[in-house]
């Protein structure tokens, strides 16, 4: 029998909506995850719209006395259905693909709803973006900040831009999501987008709506997020001093979330760790503070439903081997990252357990999910479900081993429905030509 560690043991429906053991069974909301795994198959990424509707609402009343706008980070989970929610929320948008602006418009989100950021917008991209009269481009580069000028120049009006200043500030869970130290590729060193905005502020093409900085991601602690906000917020006001009329203070996003251990702030402790000066300088400027969370808000709010292939004991170890795979859900592999696993069916409260590694059928020894993870004992056509899936999950999978990717379905309520079909080995084909 394995040792029980309490981060290990504890029951993951205790810290993440819309998700519960009902009858003995894991249900989504009203929805039995069972059920969906008979109508939608597996894998299959399952969204709960109530979870991530009411992390939007409390982030939203956390930051009640800032003059504030949430825009939602895009690239955590860009389903159509999961974006057309957050719009009907009232939210704005992140992203960092002109594919991502396309989404946004074929749901109708207007552009003054839209931040574009990302280092390197091509100038097609720039071009979707200013017809779109997006809210803000967030410029990385002199060079990007040049051929925006030159595009706006073509369309006959002014691009809306914001410089992202590096704050030199190390934060992130992984080094492949910190973002905001003077080695990344992200950003402008603050001397040099001073510069910038000096040397342009009298364009024709270029209107200066903001500053913005983003440190990392699936950040746990207060005192990077006050150091960096504090930091911008130094910087906005010596360009306003400077005569140029700044109004957004764009200071991204990077909340984390619990997948096991981890001891994330809640949205209350994530506000009041920004500076209190931060709600009169947007007042004094008649401005908005932009948030831009992603994980944070669906993170918890998804799982990946997978089956039991098969068991197998090898000196010692067991292996589970689920149909889930690496192309479904990259994170443990590219990030180190532990998603905690559990029967659907709910164990018996003193069920004895026994470490095992929960693996994938890709050709690759990182295709696997965790290592020496305590879990009762299962057999083949079991349903386990993968946590905390719901940001980075689908938008990160791929074709690999030549592997259809998963459907992903949304519960509402009492009811589900496929949102994305599950690809079909045709689909595998669409596009290619011998």
């Amino acid at each position: 029998m394995g040792v029980r560690t309490p981060h290990e043991m504890q029951d993951p429906t205790s810290y993440t909506p819309g998700f519960s053991y009902r009858h003995g069974a894991l249900t989504c909301e009203s929805v039995s995850l069972a059920g969906i795994a008979e109508r939608a198959g597996t894998p299959a990424f399952v969204y709960s719209r109530a979870a991530f509707t009411a992390a939007y609402r409390e982030l939203d009343r956390a930051l009640g006395r800032l003059p504030h706008r949430i825009c939602y980070a895009v690239k955590a989970n860009s389903n159509l259905a999961v974006l057309k929610g957050f719009a009907r929320l009232a939210s704005s948008f992140d992203i960092v693909s002109g594919g991502e602006l396309f989404r946004l418009r074929s749901i109708g989100v207007r552009g003054e709803q839209i931040v574009f950021s990302g280092v390197g917008k091509t100038r097609e991209e720039i071009r979707e973006g200013l017809r779109a009269r997006i809210l803000l481009f967030n410029v990385e580069s002199e060079a990007e900040l040049e051929v925006l000028a030159s595009e706006a120049a073509r369309v006959g009006w002014a691009a809306p831009a914001a410089i992202r200043v590096n704050p030199d500030i190390e934060a992130g869970g992984h080094p492949h999501i910190a973002t905001g130290h003077h080695r990344h590729k992200f950003g402008i060193d603050w001397a040099e987008a001073r510069r910038l905005y000096l040397r342009h502020r009298n364009s024709l093409w270029i209107e200066w709506r903001g500053i913005s900085g983003h440190i990392g991601s699936q950040i746990t602690s207060a005192a990077p997020f006050w150091r960096a906000s504090a930091r911008l917020a130094k910087y906005f006001a010596e360009l306003r001093g400077e005569g140029i009329a700044l109004r957004l203070l764009d200071i991204g996003g990077g909340i984390g979330i619990r997948y096991t251990n981890e001891k994330p702030l809640t949205f209350a402790e994530y506000a009041r760790a920004l500076p209190r000066t931060l709600g009169s300088t947007m007042r004094a400027a008649g401005g908005e503070l932009l948030v831009e969370p992603g994980r944070a808000l669906t993170g918890n709010a998804g799982v990946l439903l997978t089956r039991v292939l098969y068991t197998k004991r090898s000196r010692g170890k067991t292996f589970v081997i689920v149909d889930a795979a690496m192309n479904d859900l990259i994170r443990p592999a590219l990030y180190g990252a532990a998603h905690r696993i559990t029967p659907v069916k709910q164990p018996a409260a003193r069920v004895s357990v026994s470490r095992v590694d929960v693996v994938g059928p890709v050709c690759e020894s990182g295709d696997f999910f965790l290592h020496d993870w305590p879990m009762p004992e299962v057999d083949a056509g079991d349903l386990l479900a993968i946590w905390s899936a719901g940001a980075y999950g689908f938008v990160e999978s791929s074709n690999y081993n030549s592997r259809p990717r998963a459907a992903e379905v949304l519960v509402e309520g009492g009811r589900f429905r496929v949102v994305r079909r599950r690809e079909t080995r045709e689909d595998l084909l669409r596009g290619e030509r011998i």
